[in-house]
């Protein structure tokens, strides 16, 4: 009666599936309803509009093409195909689909081919049976064990009795062939929850070649904004050490009319000098930021100055920047997908230690031919065979399995307090985004403004110096301070293209156009239901 249900129990669990540990539930976070970020931004900047926030779903799969950028959409897409960071991503998800694939074959039976021949030779002197010898010769009645020598009684006797046989032959032949199989029964889970672990592992690769993907669009787009933004810099260096270099003529022609002295000729030659002191830095920019891009697009860091090497302008942050929701990065931030499904995987190695509580069920078998004649070997009377049930249950270890089970425990916490830390830093990446943007666009406008008055005083100071109704120290002010704002105008408007970027880049926007078409579709993001996360 008790072998009757324990039968009936296992057959339940067989088919219904059942699997110890805890069934996963996708853990629950409170998410602001909306951005911080004013609805509104000035919109002074021509190249700017107001930041929207919207309920509906937004499209960020190439937001780089809003830069209207021929040639960095070109360094983006061959970037894409040949990055040397993506590539190992893409290498460590093809791993992680064959350890699903190793992890799969543990619901499925084991069977062994085997052959062998053996020939054993006894002690004349002794009563020395080699193992295998022995127990071929104790079946050489039945399986036709060939003798090559005889002792121990008549010259070229014989003795067809199993033990006897042994003793009277010295040597022996052994042929055999056969077939072992055996397949253990997934009764609590165990294999189950390993492979719902490697799948979850699986998607975690995945997402994790998202993230480097989105990673490198982002580092592409900066360098190249950092590369434009240089060039932008040296070209206005270069116009004002131009208009000084004129300043020091005129201040030397009126040193030998004899209308200034010698001092106003050496403020205007250190002013020259220490503009041109900018320009060195400004080059190591340059030539940095185009040994970068050929890095990222997996070539020699040189390989991209002749391309690279004329100045452009820099390009202009787009007419329109859609935010979604903070509930949006929940699907769209590679890197909060993978933290997630690093929590699936966890939950799921909980199950596959406790089945390690449970005893073990397996079917074992296997079947053969043995004979002494290779030409007998598959002869009906030469099959031998074995099958039965076996069970194993560790009933001592020291603890040594529920220590591993509070490890999975361990874990699992660890990775639900690391999913909680991705999605805070990245709605933190997000809000920091916005107000850098926000307010790198404030302070161009007043960039812009100062640039405009320090060129009219420039005017202004140079005019009343020709007639000499001001001092010269005025002028290489005034040109001091042009200099200076027409710089720093070049930085913030590099800048507000970064912003855009790394904004961009919060979002989790862009992975999703470079996706492979043969890529197999994610499977189950939430499993089941858990309670308490």
């Amino acid at each position: 009666m008790k072998l009757k249900l324990l039968t009936l129990i296992a057959a339940v669990c067989i088919i219904g599936g059942c699997a110890v540990g805890p069934d996963y539930h996708q853990p629950q976070m409170k998410i602001p309803d909306q951005f911080s970020a004013p609805a509104t931004q000035p919109t002074t900047q021509p190249t700017t509009q107001p930041l929207t926030q919207t309920a509906e779903p937004v499209d960020l799969t190439r937001w780089w093409d809003s830069f209207n950028d021929a040639q960095l959409t070109s360094l983006i897409d061959r970037a894409v195909r040949s990055n040397l960071d993506v590539r190992v991503a893409e290498l460590r998800l093809r791993e992680a689909r064959y350890q699903l694939q190793i992890q799969r074959t543990g619901l499925f039976p084991v069977a062994n081919a085997n052959a062998s021949y053996q020939r054993d030779r006894f002690s004349k002197n002794g009563f020395y049976i080699p193992g295998a010898g022995a127990s071929a010769a104790a079946n050489s009645n039945n399986s036709g064990t060939r003798s090559r020598a005889t002792t121990g009684g008549p010259s070229g006797s014989s003795n067809s009795s199993g033990l006897a046989s042994a003793f009277t032959r010295s040597e022996i032949d052994t042929w055999n062939a056969g077939f072992d199989a055996s397949w253990e029964i997934d009764m609590f889970g165990g294999v189950r929850r390993s492979i719902e672990a490697a799948r979850a592992d699986e998607q975690a690769s995945l997402e994790a070649r998202r993230s480097a993907m989105l990673s490198l669009l982002a580092e592409v787009a900066r360098n190249y904004i950092d590369l434009r933004g240089a060039q932008r810099e040296l070209a206005i260096a270069r116009e004002n050490i131009k208009s000084q270099q004129e300043t020091v003529e005129l201040t030397r022609s009126r040193f030998a009319a004899g209308l200034t002295n010698d001092l106003d000729v050496a403020r205007a030659e250190a002013q020259v000098a220490t503009t041109l002191s900018q320009i060195p830095p400004l080059e190591i920019s340059v030539q940095q930021s185009i040994h970068r891009l050929g890095v990222l697009l997996a070539q020699d860091p040189t390989s991209l100055e002749k391309e690279l090497a004329e100045p452009k302008p820099i390009p202009p942050a787009p007419l329109d920047v859609p935010l979604g929701l903070p509930s949006d990065l929940l699907r769209r931030r590679p890197d909060i997908r993978q933290s997630e499904r690093q929590l699936a995987a966890a939950s799921a190695r909980i199950g596959a230690a406790e089945a390690d509580l449970f005893p073990r069920f397996a079917l074992t078998g296997g079947f053969g031919w043995a004979a002494g004649h290779i030409e007998n070997i598959f002869d009906s009377s030469s099959l031998y065979y074995s099958i039965g049930p076996a069970i194993q249950w560790r009933i001592f270890d020291a603890g040594r399995i529920r220590a591993n089970v509070q490890v999975q425990n361990a874990r699992e916490e660890e990775a639900l307090v690391q999913y909680q830390s991705t999605v805070l830093h990245a709605l933190e990446d997000v809000e920091n985004a916005l107000v850098a943007y926000g307010q790198e666009r404030m302070r161009w406008q007043q960039l812009n403004a100062a640039v405009q008055a320090n060129r009219r005083a420039v005017d202004l100071a140079n005019q009343l110096y020709t007639k000499g109704l001001t001092d010269f120290l005025n002028v290489l002010e005034s040109q001091r301070n042009l200099f200076a704002s027409e710089d720093q105008l070049a930085q913030s408007e590099r800048s507000v293209s970064a912003d855009v970027v790394a904004l961009y880049k919060a979002l989790g926007g862009g992975w999703e156009s470079q996706e492979q078409t043969n890529e197999p579709p994610t499977q189950n993001r939430a499993v089941a239901g858990r309670s308490g996360i």
